[in-house]
């Protein structure tokens, strides 16, 4: 076994490398500048997509109790007004998140060139030469 005491990251640095896998960065280039493991990237993404920014905070192991924070499976919303929340400003973080990868999705569609136009054709007309 060895000695060495596990690396500690803020809520903030996880929320970033997050952020910028939600925006299209491939896991191991990431996990390479940022020297930690692709497994832990995909942990802290699960977390954030579950409960947003506060899931990035939770400590490993099985909770005391049992208790849960956040949406219930069934859907419904937990019943403490903060839990409340917490857990619909997790749900709009993951769907602006989701809402950047299709931002940034389309910036890059739109910059290919006509891939399907042999060049020097112009649009091709789906018109009928009958009158």
């Amino acid at each position: 076994m060895s000695n060495r005491t596990p690396r500690v990251f803020t809520t903030e640095f996880k929320e970033r490398a997050v952020l910028r896998l939600e925006a299209g960065e491939q896991f191991s280039a990431l996990a390479a500048e940022l020297g930690v493991r692709r497994k832990l990237l995909y942990d802290w993404r699960k977390s954030y997509r579950q409960l947003g920014a506060a899931g990035l905070n939770r400590k490993r192991g099985p909770k005391p109790g049992g208790q849960r924070s956040g949406p219930v499976p069934d859907g419904t919303m937990p019943a403490d007004p903060l839990a409340q929340a917490q857990a619909r400003v997790a749900e709009l973080e993951r769907l602006v998140g989701r809402q950047q990868v299709d931002l940034d999705f389309f910036r890059r569609a739109l910059r290919l060139p006509d891939a399907g136009l042999p060049s020097g054709t112009g649009p091709i007309s789906t018109r009928s030469s009958k009158p």
